[in-house]
């Protein structure tokens, strides 16, 4: 009996559920229990729990468990791929496989015959046998493997004359499984929700790492993946469209992909290092283009602000912020709302990150003169109304930028400031003249992304002396008990799942056109408007996230500081 219908026959679904998710599963292509799973039917777990308990079979936690070395060399590696099956424990000529798929015992006579055990089986979740197979085996470690086997093929038939067909034969199954091996390591990216990936050559090694929630993490391939650092960066080549013989300059390109019904566009820098090139790819959801300006996670109050700032009908509205910390996003968001069919809207980007519905998009093209300046001087005849820089980075840029505003029109940009208070005296710094800011400038916002605590092994506690802030900790809005980030399997052990968006706004009043006429400093800015009302701070965007127990004190404090 198939799962589906065992869950239905223990009222775990319901007819109707069970053809949502086989719906949802032929779409994303994902087994049936992470569908149910994901459709809120029933938790994973228990519909494996279920299925154990129809074929009293044990359920088994793989991330409870260390295996030994014996029990990993039990099975051919090969097997391990193949079945996605592991070995749980192995003595008295009997060996326990864990598998997610009990269903499919033929397959497991194969092990029956290469092993010469007896095969008892024991229920795994699928995340978890991935996750062990990851752990074990290395991603793509199959992939490796068949390279390797072909690889030896083709030194064992060099020199021979007669095996030119085996050659080419083992030359076609190589190209295919290198294909196979760049497709595994940027899925694998994509499910473990990486924002870029980076490939770096050493002398005897090659890294792949995943940037994950802001911090880079081992991608936990196998060591041999080394021998075929030049075959992976000339398949990711041809796929962003780049010349493969050129291995002396650094060259830019892009790769569209589809991972289980998703789109992704992949940002693709090569540098040439000491022991190879270096690429790295910027992972980026066409999903991501379609986020509103109220799901970006803003408190009501300043998003009511800012949703007023940009209805303006002219003025420059900054957001600034460290490099990935979700600027492009912001002004994206913006942008969609205000964007209408009696609105016409230009930007200037490097790169276009993201294809904008109903939003004229230009690339900057440094080759042929084509920058931030002159892009912006040539779309101001093109009669917009609303304009999108991609970064203000000099004083050519800021200039135009004022221009386009005191002629009428709406300039949205970003700045690498610390905070909003910053933007005007950076602007003063790039030799723009005060009477010029004060009169274009209309609101900055400045922001982080924090990491979310893991909802599946969050615990609470009180804060440990000294944890916080003394003013954190006093009057009626004290934080209570604050988020301990524990890790599990969910959250690869870090504790995080997820970022969520911290945020500033500055908006600009007379008693700050004066400071600016006078050219005050940040800090001075910063005291008068918040004398004024006109500042809603960072830190205390991160003490509201802390209080929420959205995220601990730790990443709060580390973020709001930088």
């Amino acid at each position: 009996m198939a799962l589906g219908s065992i869950l239905v026959a223990r009222g775990i679904l319901t007819s109707e559920q069970l053809a949502l998710a086989e719906a949802e599963r032929r779409t994303t292509g994902e087994r049936i229990e992470h569908a149910i799973a994901r459709l809120g039917f029933a938790p994973s777990q228990r519909v494996l729990e279920t299925l154990a308990d129809e074929l009293a079979l044990p359920f088994v936690r793989l991330n409870e468990w260390a295996p030994d070395i014996e029990t990993l060399q039990s099975i051919p590696s090969r097997l391990v791929f193949k079945l996605r099956a592991v070995p749980y424990s192995v003595g008295n000529g009997r060996l326990s496989l864990a598998t997610s798929d009990p269903l499919r015992l033929d397959s497991f006579d194969e092990v029956r015959t290469a092993t010469g055990l007896h095969i008892d089986l024991v229920l795994a979740d699928d995340r978890d046998i991935a996750d062990f197979i990851r752990t074990h085996y290395g991603v793509a470690g199959d992939v490796l493997e068949a390279l390797g086997a072909s690889a030896a093929t083709s030194s064992t038939h060099a020199g021979s004359v007669n095996d030119t067909d085996s050659d080419r034969a083992s030359g076609d199954a190589s190209e295919a499984s290198v294909v196979r091996l760049v497709n595994d390591l940027l899925a694998e990216a994509v499910r473990e929700r990486a924002t870029d990936i980076h490939i770096e050559p050493y002398e005897k090694e090659l890294h792949v790492r995943y940037r994950i929630d802001g911090r880079l993490v081992d991608a936990g391939v196998p060591a041999t993946i080394h021998q075929f650092r030049n075959a992976i960066t000339s398949r990711l080549k041809i796929m962003a469209n780049l010349n493969i013989a050129e291995r002396r300059r650094s060259q830019d390109g892009r790769i569209s992909l589809r991972i289980k019904g998703q789109e992704y566009d992949l940002r693709m820098s090569v540098i040439p290092m000491l022991h190879g090139e270096g690429v790295v790819l910027r992972v980026l959801s066409k999903k991501a283009v379609l986020v509103g300006l109220d799901e970006l996670g803003m408190p009501p109050e300043l998003l009511g602000r800012w949703d007023n700032l940009v209805q303006r009908p002219h003025g420059i509205l900054l957001v600034t912020g460290p490099t990935g910390s979700g600027k492009s996003t912001t002004l994206y968001a913006s942008l969609r709302r205000i964007v209408k069919g009696d609105t016409k809207a230009i930007t200037v980007e490097d790169p276009v990150e993201y294809n904008v519905p109903g939003v004229n998009q230009i690339q900057v093209n440094h080759g042929v003169g084509l920058d931030f300046a002159a892009g912006l001087r040539a779309i101001l005849r093109h009669d917009p109304d609303i304009i999108m820089i991609g970064e203000i980075r000099d004083r050519e840029t800021a200039d135009a930028a004022v221009q386009a505003s005191l002629t009428g029109h709406l300039v949205f940009s970003t700045l690498h400031t610390n905070d909003a208070a910053g933007a005007a005296t950076r602007l003063l710094d790039m030799g723009i003249e005060p009477f010029l800011i004060t009169s274009t400038l209309e609101g900055v916002i400045a922001q982080r992304l924090l990491r979310r605590t893991c909802r599946a092994c969050m615990t609470l506690r009180e804060p440990l002396a000294g944890e916080c802030p003394p003013d954190w900790m006093d009057g009626p809005s004290a934080l209570g008990l604050v988020a301990e980030a524990v890790g599990c399997r969910e959250c690869r052990g870090t504790g995080y799942a997820g970022r969520i968006g911290a945020y500033e706004l500055l908006m600009m009043t007379d008693a700050m056109r004066e400071e600016i006429m006078r050219r005050a400093s940040s800090t001075t800015l910063a005291r008068v408007a918040r004398a004024e009302g006109a500042l809603l701070s960072l830190r205390n965007a991160a003490r509201t996230l802390v209080q929420a127990q959205i995220t601990t004190p730790a990443e709060a404090l580390a973020s709001v500081r930088a």
